[in-house]
């Protein structure tokens, strides 16, 4: 248990940190909400279910949001990009969009198999390919058989599929 996340549940809902601290050890040794509340009213406060619902919500939010913060900053020491100025932005962040958004300029960005392909340089042959087509369709004098035509309008349909990101 995080004192300050005590803390800050306490001021949330405007009853004294011990209430807190009391309902929070029972929930992490598995009691239920319904038996703190009708069962351990000594050891909490007389806090009823709603409370101890809110208190319990609230300290997972919280330790969810830790548990990301500390993902994030693993992953930024990791690539060399941790300032002291990002932690403290990271630190004072309160819900986990606030991290994310923090956390958007940095991310890795997804290795699909198109970027592969563009890495290892097979940009070019799909562009002279695309390229082809339309010289093609725009060259031929005579009619083209309805079968055929087909065919080339399905292949145009799948190259134009290809080259959109």
């Amino acid at each position: 248990m995080n004192q300050d996340h005590l803390i800050l549940v306490a001021k949330d809902l405007n009853i004294a940190v011990t209430q807190v601290a009391a309902a929070a050890k029972l929930l992490e040794e598995g009691a239920t909400v319904p038996f703190i509340a009708r069962y351990r009213k000594e050891a909490t406060g007389t806090l009823d279910e709603v409370q101890i619902a809110k208190i319990r919500d609230d300290l997972e939010r919280l330790k969810a949001i830790d548990d990301r913060r500390d993902a994030i900053k693993k992953s930024l020491s990791e690539r060399n990009l941790l300032s002291a100025d990002l932690e403290k932005s990271l630190d004072a962040a309160d819900s986990l969009a606030r991290l994310e958004d923090i956390y958007q300029p940095f991310k890795p960005k997804r290795r699909t198999r198109a970027t592969a392909a563009k890495e290892k340089g097979l940009e070019q042959p799909k562009k002279r390919g695309w390229r082809l087509l339309q010289i093609l369709f725009s060259t031929t004098r005579k009619p083209i058989s309805p079968k055929r035509r087909w065919n080339l309008c399905r292949l145009k349909k799948e190259l134009q599929t290809r080259t959109r990101p």
